[in-house]
């Protein structure tokens, strides 16, 4: 079975924890086959666009953690785990031609994340976030 976490900078403004999720699963949904059900019809016929087939926990962090996270998601096995990261360079940038000018002027280690989604197999999300806390 497939899942997905998202670990979110737990002392962003509610906003930016939203913004947050809204990018990383909008970045998800693009890039993961099958993650997004078919439409489906209610009782009346009206149609309902689909929606995610997985449930997706947000989970609390900091920058620290979420760079940690990625860090050790680089170095597994090529398409171990699937991950999509949003830091404060894209974060402040109005459009998506000055992130990517911008990020390329950057080192990573001068990137402060936000967030990041991790999708894959149970066992393997769970093994590296299984002992996060929920984000309430």
């Amino acid at each position: 079975m497939m899942k997905c976490v998202m670990v979110i900078d737990q002392n962003l403004p509610l906003g930016l924890i939203a913004n947050t999720a809204a990018v990383l699963a909008i970045s998800l949904g693009k890039k993961v086959d099958g993650i997004v059900g078919e439409d489906v019809v209610d009782r009346d016929g009206t149609v309902h666009k689909g929606i995610t087939r997985a449930t997706v926990p947000l989970l609390k962090g900091d920058s620290s953690l979420i760079r940690s996270l990625r860090s050790r998601l680089l170095s597994m096995p090529e398409n171990s785990l699937f991950f999509v990261d949003f830091c404060d360079i894209a974060q402040q940038s109005k459009r998506y031609e000055d992130y990517t000018a911008n990020i390329a002027l950057t080192s990573e280690c001068d990137l402060t994340y936000l967030g990041i989604a991790i999708y894959g197999e149970d066992r393997e999300v769970n093994k590296l976030t299984g002992n996060i806390g929920l984000l309430r």
